[in-house]
């Protein structure tokens, strides 16, 4: 049964309509439609009924079917829309589990109150085909440079009109004293593309380190052709960035390229930017080297690199150090974020300090322990020697090389140390012992008498608690929280035990104790070591 010819021709026109305007596909409209009408005819015969209604796309015309499907006996929940295979018969021959009774009904007069319904069912629709073809559209689209027109201000944040679609640039993403009106022209960097019920989906930025990465591409060819790459960048929106590029062709300098004919090209990046300086670096694989680039225009005296602890001490003459830090600290906090590590900047003066300081610690150790005077005591801090053990286990041909040590005075050197050491060793047993320490932990291989004292006191006594120890907690690390790296102090970490030793340690004491079978342990290391050959053959293959 068919519905008027107006109402069929106002359907698809409708369709039509909203499918241009929205740009997406009529058929979308027309499901939704379908669905609408469901919904009335669902209010006029019965919310049980399964009433489905199907929209000819060439005429328009609307059929209304009431369904009913064939279920086993016992499965019958709804008897509206539900009958058994014995109920069946009077429709159809051999009705069978699954089949369907349609039955054409009546179409039924909209309402007020079902009209408003239906429009809500086709607008949610619209909506939800809408936002996936701007998902669609924009996903491939993350990473990259858009221009877009202002639209309009929302509690500080701007929504961008980006031809098919809108996107959101949050206060927290715009440069600091930027202001736009609606309709000014605006150039962003796409952040972020998600897909979301509600809201926005596409997410942009000006103050992320990619959207002038990207800037650079744009106004240097050599970037854009892979001659040079841009390795690192850090920002202070607004304000100073730095920048690291190296390049692939000898012939060709990566800063001079970057900065252009008479500066031409990284003015456009900072004009763009709203006056941003810009700092470019030349890349090093060196990282001590890379930082004394990084942290120009301050001219640097000394670095000393831990790679273990991802820091760095950099030592600058007294005048140089305002300039090093930056106002603000922005200079050392940019170099840091450029070369991903932790960064102590300390004047030569301050250094000289240290050093001497650590000088008279060690020359008043070697004078008490050794029963040594102040120049001998000093003597062996010039030659290199820190600590006890040095001298204690150290070839005799290396303190024989100090002036005025023959052989008997170094054997009685030696001599002296050991016994102190071991005065020490007995000292850190005998205060381990009372606090309960028991002799397993003791007889451990890898554990001086200071290290089971140190772990005595932690309340780590015993075999079965040291093996419970992870290696962080005995070696100590490095954690980030909040995004700022955390000293994670260990155990055993003023005995210089690295963190593969602490690991060693550990699963020791575990085979020890039956916890862990170590057949298990080598069959897992050939396993993945076979799987690091194969890798290694996979990618020699490749190459070939």
């Amino acid at each position: 049964m068919a519905i008027t010819s107006a109402n069929q021709l106002e359907l698809l026109q409708t369709a039509e309509a909203v499918a241009r305007e929205k740009m997406i596909d009529p058929g979308l409209v027309v499901d939704a439609m379908e669905e609408s009408l469901a919904r009335a005819a669902k209010s006029r015969y019965g919310a049980e009924m399964d009433i489905r209604v199907a929209i000819d796309r060439k005429t328009g015309r609307a059929t209304f079917t009431r369904v009913r499907t064939v279920v086993e006996d016992d499965a019958v929940e709804n008897y509206q829309a539900e009958l058994t295979v014995a109920q069946a018969k009077q429709y159809l021959p051999e009705p069978k589990i699954g089949d369907e009774i349609r039955d054409e009904v009546p179409p039924v007069e909209m309402g007020r109150i079902a009209a408003q319904s239906a429009k809500q069912v086709i607008l949610q629709k619209v909506r939800e085909a809408e936002r996936d073809r701007q998902y669609e559209e924009f996903r491939d689209r993350a990473g990259t440079i858009i221009n877009g027109l202002v639209k309009r201000e929302e509690y500080g944040n701007i929504i961008v009109d980006i031809g098919r679609g809108e996107g959101i640039l949050r206060r927290n993403e715009k440069i600091g004293r930027e202001s736009y009106r609606p309709n000014d022209r605006i150039r962003c960097y796409i952040k972020d593309v998600r897909r979301e019920v509600r809201g926005p989906q596409i997410f942009l930025s000006r103050t992320a380190p990619e959207f002038m990465a990207e800037l650079f591409k744009m106004e240097v060819p050599e970037i854009y052709d892979g001659i040079i790459e841009i390795k690192a960048v850090a920002r202070d929106p607004g304000s100073r960035a730095k920048i690291a590029v190296i390049s692939y062709d000898s012939s060709i300098d990566p800063v001079g390229a970057c900065v252009g004919m008479r500066g031409s090209r990284v003015q456009a990046v900072v004009n763009e930017l709203q006056g941003e300086k810009i700092d470019i670096i030349p890349w090093n694989e060196d990282q001590p080297t890379f930082l004394v680039n990084a942290l120009q225009p301050a001219e640097v005296s000394k670095v000393v690199l831990d790679e273990e602890a991802e820091r760095i001490e950099v030592v600058v003459p007294d005048e140089q150090l305002s300039l090093a830090i930056g106002r603000r600290g922005q200079n050392v906090r940019l170099a840091s974020q450029l070369t991903g590590l932790d960064i102590d900047i300390m004047t030569e003066e301050e250094e000289s300090a240290r050093r001497q300081a650590e000088f008279e610690s060690r020359t008043q150790l070697f004078m008490d322990a050794l029963d040594l005077d102040e120049f001998f005591a000093q003597l062996l801090v010039s030659e290199g020697f820190t600590n006890l053990e040095e001298v204690a286990y150290v070839e005799q041909d290396e303190l024989l090389v100090i002036d005025g040590v023959d052989s008997s005075t170094a054997e009685e050197l030696q001599a002296r140390a050991r016994d102190h050491i071991e005065a020490i060793n007995n000292k850190a047993l005998e205060h381990a012992r009372e606090l309960g320490v028991e002799q397993s932990l003791i007889d451990f291989e890898g554990l001086t008498p200071q290290m089971v004292e140190a772990l005595a006191e932690d309340g780590v006594k015993t075999l079965e608690d040291f093996a419970t120890c992870a290696d962080w907690e005995l070696a100590g690390g490095w954690t980030t929280a909040n995004g700022e790296r955390v000293k994670d102090d260990g155990v055993l970490e003023k005995f210089e035990v690295s963190l593969e030793e602490a690991q060693t340690m550990v699963m020791t004491a575990r085979i020890q104790l039956g916890w862990v079978d170590p057949a298990e342990l080598e069959s897992d290391e050939t396993e993945g070591d076979d799987e690091t050959g194969d890798a290694e053959g996979d990618a020699e293959e490749a190459e070939a």
